[in-house]
């Protein structure tokens, strides 16, 4: 036997070699094929596999290509050529042969490389066998395995999306837009929440599949949403028999939708159910073990996501109801002017802000505007701000100056049991001068347009926030006080409006301006147009928006009044308050006697400053009566009275009250408390009649 394993060039006493039984038995033929003289033994066995017939075959491996295809031909002779030159004992392959009627049959085949002394191949004896079966067998288990996977990633990716909803809409979004349900092979779904007894229909589609009077059904109802909610077990549907046996009353409603099967889930969260999902299957009967497994995880899934969302929008209710409590019903009608109010929320749950504008009518052609921002985002800066603002608009009411309304609002806030801080606006506009007079808080400038559309920013000396300038003993609130122009826009808003993403505030303040400047030139249209910005936008911060828009000449039947608090070393107050005097003098129609009393006006200022503690509040304001007069107080904290002095050919001082009594028709001096008053009218000119 060892001579004949050495290999003579003629063929081996054992050629053919012989197959075992049970390769037959199994399926399976042989060869034995001799290297040397080329030839290649292939039993009827084997002869079947490649579906030729044993006439058919010469004994050469060269008859057997008709049946291999070219391409399987290449490949196979690559494989057993890399198994003889590498020095390999075996090889194995599968490849296709064509049979006769032309179709094509996997085959698999395994040869031992048989080698003499010196390792060279002399001979090669293996099997060959019809692998059709094996390999759709491996591929129907393959697909299994993909087709599990798949839908366990759908689950996963599902609960992924599904825990960034924070409402029901967004939970109903993402079950329709992430084409979870296309990979489900669902076509449509319904979906109902358990509400005060009853299941309540909230979504469906994106079929139509809507049945009249299932809007509202209740738990014992015939329906499957019904009964799941009722068992706490899912129901699926097998067939359409199945389905019109099970619930007659719902079956002919949606019959003409084609739908062959159904899967209904309860949804159940913290031990109780909370509402039920229907999937919808055409073309599919029946549902496998991984299947039901899969869609129960899912149904648990949409479950917890759901009671967050309700959780969440219950929350957001009772936050948002308390903050609309708070903020103003209706905003006055103050002739003069048109006004504009928005507020928006960009946050869920019981993150909203402290944000609120207010409208103050004031005599005398007078109105406030407010607009702040407590710190926080919670109910607790919601009450906050309900108090302040209350709080503001009394002092406003009681006829306290801009800077006075903001001081004692601080000292409020300060008192108050809390730790939080606002910023705030107050503007004071008196509509027959036009003269605004603005205090700010640590809030935001605001924005002024003009009639040609041109937006700028108006800077505003500032003063700490409410609470903490009482804090830190910084009560002193500067007033800048600017004219508005009949049809100019006055823009208040909260710091929401201009906060971007990545961005600093001055980059908002300069998205803002263009904004405005390009905007429409309707109030109530610009006011949406920014809401609409700030929806498109995004944001986690509120926003609260005043728009007011000076009309054209207004004159009140009462007159006009006018008042700012100067303090002691503070020329801007100086400045401003000079400010407000000329264009009261220019608005009421006195331009002829402007400079008597501007003039008087500075004297009687400037001696209240030297001589007495703690500034001055000086009020312009127009008494009608048989004559129209201009009145300009100075009141002070000081209860001495003045006197008028002859100042002397070389004095500096004593002229300030001769001036006055020589330039004003009247003056006089009234006590006022712990304080006192001088004043001066003027005699102007009736305004004409139109």
């Amino acid at each position: 036997m060892a001579d004949r394993a050495a290999g003579a060039l003629s063929l081996p006493d054992d050629w053919p070699a012989h197959a075992d039984v049970s390769l037959t038995l199994n399926r399976m033929g042989s060869f034995d094929w001799d290297l040397s003289s080329g030839l290649m033994h292939v039993d009827a066995a084997g002869l079947d596999v490649f579906d030729v017939r044993p006439d058919e075959y010469d004994g050469h491996p060269e008859s057997l290509a008709p049946r291999v295809p070219p391409d399987e031909a290449v490949r196979l002779d690559a494989i057993v050529a890399q198994a003889l030159k590498n020095g390999s004992d075996h090889y194995g392959a599968y490849f296709r042969v064509r049979c006769r009627d032309g179709s094509l049959r996997w085959t698999h085949t395994q040869g031992r490389v048989r080698r003499d002394e010196t390792g060279r191949p002399r001979r090669i004896i293996g099997i060959v066998r019809d692998a059709t079966q094996e390999l759709a067998d491996a591929t129907a288990r393959h697909e299994v395995n993909i087709e599990r996977s798949r839908q366990t990633s759908v689950v996963e990716s599902t609960t992924a999306a599904l825990a960034h909803a924070r409402t029901v809409q967004d939970v109903i979004d993402v079950l329709k837009d992430s084409h979870g349900l296309e990979h489900f092979g669902a076509t449509s779904l319904v979906m109902g929440l358990l509400e005060s007894g009853r299941i309540h229909l909230v979504a469906e589609g994106p079929e139509e599949s809507f049945v009249p009077g299932t809007r509202w059904t209740r738990v014992d109802d015939q329906y499957p949403m019904s009964e799941v909610v009722r068992t706490l077990a899912p129901r699926f549907i097998e067939s359409k028999q199945d389905f019109a046996d099970s619930y007659p009353r719902l079956w002919p409603h949606i019959s003409h939708l084609d739908i062959h099967s159904a899967a209904y889930l309860p949804l159940i969260a913290q031990a109780r159910p909370i509402g039920a999902l229907g999937l919808l299957y055409r073309d599919k009967n029946g549902f496998s073990a991984d299947e039901r497994n899969l869609l129960v995880a899912l149904g648990s899934s949409i479950a917890q996501s759901l009671a967050r969302a309700v959780l969440y929008e219950q929350e957001h209710d009772l936050a948002e109801g308390l903050q609309q409590a708070m903020l103003p019903r209706r905003i006055p009608e103050v002739p003069g002017t048109q006004i504009a109010v928005r507020y928006r929320s960009a946050r869920l749950g019981r993150d909203i802000g402290g944000d609120w504008y207010d409208v103050i009518a004031l005599p005398g052609g007078r109105v406030g505007a407010v607009i702040g921002d407590v710190q926080g985002h919670d109910t607790h800066a919601a009450a906050v701000m309900g108090q302040l603002r209350i709080v503001l608009r009394a002092y406003a009411a009681e006829g306290h100056t801009p800077a006075t309304v903001m001081a004692r609002a601080s000292v409020f806030l300060h008192e108050l049991d809390t730790d939080r801080f606002a910023t705030c606006t107050y503007a004071e506009v008196d509509l027959s001068t036009g003269v605004v007079q603005l205090v700010r808080a640590g809030h935001v400038d605001p924005l002024v347009r003009d009639n040609d559309g041109s937006t700028w920013r108006l800077p505003v000396a500032g003063g700490l926030p409410l609470g903490l300038s009482a804090e830190f003993g910084r009560l002193e609130y500067p007033v800048a006080t600017v004219e508005l122009d009949p049809g100019q826009i006055l823009l208040l808003y909260t710091d929401g409006l201009i906060e971007q993403p990545g961005a600093d505030l001055d980059d908002g303040m300069q998205m803002l301006t263009a904004l405005v400047r390009r905007g429409p030139r309707d109030l109530q249209l610009l006011a949406d147009r920014l809401c609409e910005v700030v929806d498109e936008r995004g944001g986690d911060d509120d926003v609260a928006i005043l728009l007011l828009r000076r009309q054209g000449a207004f004159a009140t039947q009462q007159g006009g009044r006018l008042q700012q608090h100067v303090a002691q070393s503070d020329p801007e107050a100086l400045r401003s308050a000079r400010h407000m005097v000329r264009a009261a003098v220019r608005a009421w129609g006195a331009a002829e006697r402007a400079d008597e009393i501007e003039l008087a006006a500075d004297e009687m200022i400037t001696n209240a400053l030297m001589h007495t503690d703690g500034g001055a509040i000086v009020t312009v304001r127009v008494l009608s009566g048989q004559e129209r007069r201009l009145r300009v107080e100075v009141e002070d904290r000081s209860s001495a009275l003045p006197r008028r002095r002859e100042a002397g050919e070389s004095g500096v001082s004593g002229r300030g009250l001769m001036l006055v009594d020589r330039l004003a028709e009247a003056w006089g001096v009234e006590s006022r408390g712990s304080g006192k008053c001088v004043w001066c009218e003027f005699i102007i000119p009736d305004r004409p009649t139109v």
